[in-house]
């Protein structure tokens, strides 16, 4: 059986990424897209990082194919993306899949949310969703 933590071992050799500390410059970028890949109960119960787009982990790939019913426009952009879980390896597989499927410029902060905070990073609120 091949172990999770050689999954993410194999996908942080062919990834790029990096602690929490060294990507809050990325924050606020016009051309820099953070994604959240948490449950929607973690983002209710910690939050989420201001701006970051909500991809939960289930949806990635029917969201990043354009030619899936379900693809989001947000990763049609061309712009680089920022993969972020509670701590790292669910962005870690999941920056793999990204890269696997064609997005170009893909990372994955490798302390995950918990580092973000940490490293003093903003955090906001999850979005609520409109009412109707």
């Amino acid at each position: 059986m091949k172990r999770i933590k050689d999954m993410v071992a194999e996908a942080n050799s062919v990834v790029s990424h990096a602690p929490a500390a060294e990507l809050l410059d990325l924050h606020g970028q016009s051309d820099v897209t953070f994604v959240d890949l948490r449950d929607p109960r973690e983002l209710e119960r910690e939050g989420m990082i201001p701006g970051a787009f909500h991809c939960p982990r289930g949806m990635l790939e029917f969201w990043i194919d354009p030619e899936s019913p379900y693809a989001k426009p947000q990763f049609q952009t061309g712009n680089r993306f920022v993969f972020y879980c509670a701590s790292g390896w669910r962005s870690a597989l999941s920056a793999r899949t990204a890269q696997d499927m064609g997005l170009a410029n893909v990372s994955h902060v490798d302390d995950g949310f918990s580092g973000w905070k940490k490293a003093g990073g903003p955090v906001g609120e999850k979005p609520k969703k409109p009412a109707g």
